[in-house]
């Protein structure tokens, strides 16, 4: 009768009947044992295949608990080092109130200096039409007063009490009253207003602790940004309207304002009579423009003087009262193939143009710097001061850098000839306000 022999199996410490292994690499024949040679079980060749198979079981499994371990590490630093964040995260969400968004915190930012600028004059004279919606409407008074009243916006720009506007809030006016946010009314002074850029600066005395503005940059105003206008229409003080930025550079020309001598921020968010001085916000509450027009008959469509130059303006009002505009006196128009084409095939026109880029001139004023200096219509601009020009705010945007008495050396195309020419810029000939 044979006699069952027992090994034990390593991986799970228990006997198993030899007959029942199963012995890898081995022949069965090898593994099996008889009680009358009693035989050694393990040949010395299957001792050194045991060895080395409990060998590779127990790294296998000293890997696989290396493996873990460091799983268990990585995942103890990632969640130490994300829990801050996390928590952060939450702090903020608890903290955020439900009723808030962009335009709450914007205008918070900014409406304690955010202001109505009520003023009053004597009849005399006639406002022009296309600024009348602009004041908030004049009220009816008996006509023995003999007294136009009117109500914009504007914002303060300085703690000492410096304020911008339009000019066209404050022109002629002989009294000027400015109401702040909680109540305060103070009487203002004009120290200037420049009615080619329609900006002008109040001063009133309050010391010199007045909340102010955040400027922003409105050379980096972008189409599809959004917008946010505030002001007093109709004397509803900080009424605040959203929308975004519509277009950049919009022509007094576009708009209907054709003397007046600044580009335009467009946006629809809704411009009323009496916001007329008033800031244009971004989304983060910083001012990058002043609203000032609105197009009758239209809606969704308001302007505002870019922050940039009104500051520009600003500046020289309050250093001397008024602001020197270098003028060259022509009208000009930026050449591409669609305008030469329209121009040549127009029927009532003595111009003929041969070129697809550059400035044409269509009108030299007379006695202008442009006329002095032998400049014609149908002149073909091509470059100036060595720079060559395809726009025709290039063209300003060197004359205001020049200034005043400054040189400008004009390369134009006349009759396929080019011709140099040596222009000196003057001061703009006054506006008279209708």
């Amino acid at each position: 009768m044979l006699e069952k022999y027992y090994r034990v199996k390593p991986d799970w410490l228990r006997l198993i009947p030899i007959e029942e292994s199963r012995i890898m690499d081995g022949d069965r024949a090898n593994a099996e044992l008889t009680v009358g040679n009693r035989t050694n079980p393990y040949s010395s060749q299957n001792t050194q295949q045991i060895q080395l198979t409990v060998f590779q079981h127990w790294l296998q499994k000293l890997s696989t608990y290396t493996l873990i371990l460091l799983i268990s590490i990585g995942m103890v630093l990632f969640q130490g080092w994300s829990s801050p964040a996390y928590a952060y995260d939450s702090i903020l969400v608890a903290q955020i109130d439900p009723e808030s968004n962009f335009v709450t915190a914007a205008v918070e930012k900014v409406e304690s200096a955010v202001v109505q600028v009520n003023v009053s004059r004597t009849l005399g004279g006639d406002v022009p039409d296309v600024l009348k919606p602009f004041l908030g409407g004049v009220r009816a008074i008996p006509p023995s007063a003999q007294i136009l009243r009117g109500i914009g916006s504007g914002f303060v720009i300085d703690p000492t009490g410096l304020i911008l506007t339009n000019a066209h809030v404050v022109n002629e006016a002989d009294t000027v009253t400015v109401s702040f946010q909680n109540g305060q009314i103070l009487a203002g002074k004009v120290l200037g207003k420049d009615p080619v850029t329609d900006v002008a600066v109040i001063q009133v005395q309050a010391g010199d602790n007045l909340p102010t503005v955040v400027m922003g940059d409105s050379d980096q105003v972008r189409q599809g940004q959004w917008a946010i206008a505030i002001g007093n229409p109709l004397g509803l003080q900080e009424t605040v309207t959203v929308g975004v930025i519509s277009g950049t550079e919009r022509s007094s020309v576009d708009i209907g304002i054709p003397d007046k001598r600044i580009g335009f921020i467009q946006t629809d968010a809704a411009i009323n009579p009496g916001n007329s001085g008033g800031p244009l916000l971004n989304a983060k509450g910083e001012v990058i423009g002043i609203n000032t027009a609105i197009l009758r008959g239209a809606q969704g469509l308001g302007f505002a003087i870019p922050i940039n130059g009104a500051k520009a303006i600003a500046q020289q009002l309050i250093a001397t009262g008024q602001v020197r505009h270098p003028y060259i006196g022509i009208q000009m128009v930026a050449l591409n193939p669609q305008i030469k084409q329209q121009i040549n095939n127009a029927p009532n026109t003595n111009i003929h143009v041969e070129d697809d880029q550059g400035i044409l001139v269509i009108q030299v004023g007379r006695g202008s710097p442009a006329a002095k200096a032998g400049l014609r219509v149908g002149d073909v601009i091509i470059a100036v001061n060595d720079q060559p020009v395809t726009k025709a705010k290039i063209i300003q945007q060197i004359v205001d850098k020049a200034g005043v008495g400054g040189n400008l050396q004009m390369e134009v195309r006349r009759r396929e000839q080019t011709v140099t020419l040596t222009l000196k810029p003057e001061q703009l000939p006054d506006i008279q306000t209708r």
